[in-house]
């Protein structure tokens, strides 16, 4: 697998052959089986895979919380909600949910921990989303996740060759 900081680079270098791939995904793979075969290779992948030591998501990406959410890690920070959602986030209007106001997340620590370890978002959680259903209708999220994402990008170049796609 490649190195985190390398991740960005490789993809870029291959990005025309990635929307060659989606495209030939979205016009031959079995919706049911390309889920199963992003599940198992997901398993396969994070199974030896230290998020803590990349945190090339939490660099890239604001947190995006819900409000259900802001409550719980307010509660988990031990700060009142106003406080908690002044200091760190900015609301979304349209989604109707919150975002953390900088790059790299608010939440990542100078020491490459997450502030939130134990109350991450949902979203923080399920990403790349690639044990995820549904894989073949966000494709194109999956070209901004192997961007960022070692496993992703290793998820999706096993998936060539399981495709015999050159």
């Amino acid at each position: 697998m490649l190195p985190a900081r390398k991740i960005h680079f490789e993809a870029k270098k291959k990005e025309k052959e990635n929307l060659r791939f989606r495209s030939f995904l979205k016009c031959n793979a079995d919706e049911e089986e390309l889920d199963q075969q992003f599940l198992q290779l997901h398993k396969e992948l994070f199974e030896n895979f230290d998020c803590g030591r990349c945190r090339n998501c939490c660099k890239e990406y604001c947190a995006e919380l819900t409000a259900d959410e802001v409550k719980e890690v307010a509660e988990y920070l031990k700060m009142e909600e106003p406080q908690f959602v002044q200091t760190y986030l900015e609301k979304d209007e349209t989604e109707g949910t919150y975002l953390t106001k900088n790059k790299p997340c608010d939440f990542l620590q100078k020491n490459g921990e997450c502030l939130l370890e134990e109350c991450k978002p949902d979203g923080c959680k399920k990403y790349p989303y690639t044990d995820q259903p549904g894989r073949l209708g966000s494709l194109y999220g999956m070209l901004d996740a192997i961007a960022v994402c070692p496993v992703a990008y290793e998820i999706w170049e096993r998936l060539k060759k399981i495709y015999n796609f050159h």
